[in-house]
């Protein structure tokens, strides 16, 4: 069935990537020349730059990255974040290269896409993904600053995700782990939504996180944290620990830290070797690792109520159709984990503009609440609440500007979404009502421009 009405051959444009390149390059490591294999895919151009993170894996390849890529330009129309979509992949096991080798190995793939015109502020820009971090990014920006001398006032915009010493955004970092938060919460505040276990909220809520990387840690920790939530699991690929209480996420990441796995943390049990912990019974479920890790042969034991989808592309086509049939409510990946290029498109902003966030009316609020504070206490004859005084004659610093303008995204790509499922209801589900939503911001793009 067809939900959308485009004009002759669009629909063709739309799907197919604009260019894909690959590039191979040779570095002196150890004593010997060391070959490697590296992509950038131009998924469209409809809006530019183009945006996507850049991934380091041993499993890298082309076809991976154009999927990716055309998931970008999707994910950026959703949110009306003015990027198209790109991505990037070196096919590379970071865990075999000392720091010093990567380094060296990260400028040189910098080098060739920048003689491709495949990096740069107003060209293509890249963000950390699966292997990649702001150490990287850092490495990245210095060599593209190298190569254009020149460009000495808009260079630093060049990739996102850098560290806040090299031009950075506070929130970042937490950013796609952030905007899963604010997802569940949109979906939750929804009164045309099931509710979950007759909740509105997520206290006490039980929840499964799959992944204990950036993402997953990040979510875990803000709705156990923040909303109340019991992470009863953490799930990663040498199996998972659980705890009916709910897991202590903050001393759970140092044990990680200290020890490379989440296993034998104190106070959890763990099951070694274990796959099966996304399948323990929850209120929700967030996958937050690789792609297809729920399947046709897992997805009928899956008991969550509700999937969050921070991870790209973690269930099947066959099992997203056998849960849905199930009653199982998933959103999807495109409206999700939409958080990290949202904030990343505030750091891009930041780089172009060359002032912080919040720099030239922090002051000129604290001043303003200030008064409105005295004038409160003058009328009532009462002191201002000391538990609220601090928050309310607070500024506004970066971070908290960041988190505002990344929950208004969420929250309003929420109500775009369940709005046109609600007036199409033969869309089915959100997932096809995101898409829907994004090819038709895509096709008035195109039609724009003349093409």
């Amino acid at each position: 069935m067809s939900f959308l009405e485009l004009p002759e051959g669009l629909a063709e444009r739309i799907v197919q990537c604009n260019s894909t390149y690959t590039v191979r390059f040779g570095v002196r490591l150890r004593g010997r020349m060391y070959s490697f294999v590296g992509w950038r895919s131009v998924h469209s151009e409809h809006c530019e730059p183009v945006k996507g993170g850049i991934r380091f894996t041993p499993d890298a390849d082309a076809e991976e990255v154009e999927a990716l890529a055309a998931l970008m330009t999707l994910k950026c129309a959703l949110v009306d974040v003015p990027f198209g979509g790109s991505k990037g992949a070196l096919r590379i096991d970071p865990r075999e290269w000392t720091l010093q080798e990567l380094e060296r190995i990260t400028r040189r793939f910098t080098q060739e896409l920048a003689k491709r015109g495949l990096i740069g502020p107003g060209l293509n820009v890249p963000a950390p993904d699966v292997g990649t971090s702001e150490r990287e990014m850092a490495w990245m920006v210095d060599e593209f600053r190298r190569a254009n001398p020149t460009d000495v006032i808009n260079a630093r915009a060049c990739v996102t995700g850098k560290p806040l010493s090299k031009g950075g955004i506070a929130g970042r970092r937490e950013a796609t782990g952030r905007g899963v938060q604010f997802a569940v919460q949109s979906y939750l505040r929804d009164p045309r939504t099931p509710a979950i276990a007759g909740r509105r909220d997520l206290n006490g809520a039980t929840v499964v996180v799959q992944g204990f990387g950036n993402v997953g840690y990040h979510a875990a920790k803000f709705l156990s944290e923040e909303d109340s939530a019991r992470v009863v699991v953490i799930a990663e690929r040498d199996g998972y620990v659980a705890k009916h209480e709910g897991l202590p996420i903050e001393a759970l990441k140092q044990h990680h830290m200290r020890t490379g796995s989440i296993l034998g943390f104190d106070g959890a049990k763990t099951f070694a070797g274990d796959m099966s912990g996304i399948e323990e019974a929850c209120d929700i479920l967030i996958p937050a690792a690789m792609e297809n890790a729920i399947h046709i042969d897992n997805a009928e034991r899956i008991k969550a109520h509700l999937i969050v989808e921070a991870a790209n592309g973690p269930i099947t086509f066959q099992a997203d159709q056998l849960l849905r049939s199930r009653g199982v409510t998933i959103l999807p990946d495109l409206y999700v984990n939409a958080g990290g290029v949202v904030v990343s498109y505030f750091e891009w902003v930041k780089n172009l503009t060359h002032i912080p966030f919040g720099l030239m009316e922090r002051r000129r609020r604290e001043r303003r609440n200030q008064t409105i504070a005295t004038a409160l206490e003058r009328m009532t004859g009462k002191a201002f609440p000391t538990d609220m005084r601090d928050e309310f004659l607070e500024g506004g610093a970066e971070i908290d500007l960041v988190r505002s303008g990344l929950e208004d995204v969420m929250r309003s790509t929420w109500v775009n979404i369940a709005d046109l499922l609600e007036s199409k209801p033969e869309l089915g589900d959100y997932r096809t009502a995101a898409y829907v939503t994004s090819i038709r911001r895509i096709s008035a793009a195109y039609e724009a421009i003349g093409i």
